[in-house]
């Protein structure tokens, strides 16, 4: 199973591509996995540790969201910054 470490969270939305992107991590050599249509997870090709997630056609499906789900299980704390 694919491991999410502790990372702060980095959202992106490409107007023009209609593409959400949440970076976990700096750009790495990653492959992409189809976990929902037009879901995709990022992994580490080496250690198979989830760097990020991309939602294609985001802004049309948007009112569909609600109903998709990824099958991700993680752990999160909050920081004592915040």
């Amino acid at each position: 199973m694919a491991k999410v470490k502790s990372k702060q969270f980095k959202f992106s939305y490409d107007q023009e591509g209609d593409v959400l992107d949440i970076s976990l991590d700096k750009a790495k050599s990653a492959i992409s996995k189809e976990v929902s249509e037009d879901v995709f997870v990022r992994l580490d090709e080496t250690t198979q540790e989830v760097l990020g997630f991309m939602i294609l056609n985001f802004q049309k499906r948007s009112n569909n969201l609600k109903s998709r789900s990824i099958p991700i299980s993680a752990h999160f704390e909050l920081s004592k910054a915040f």
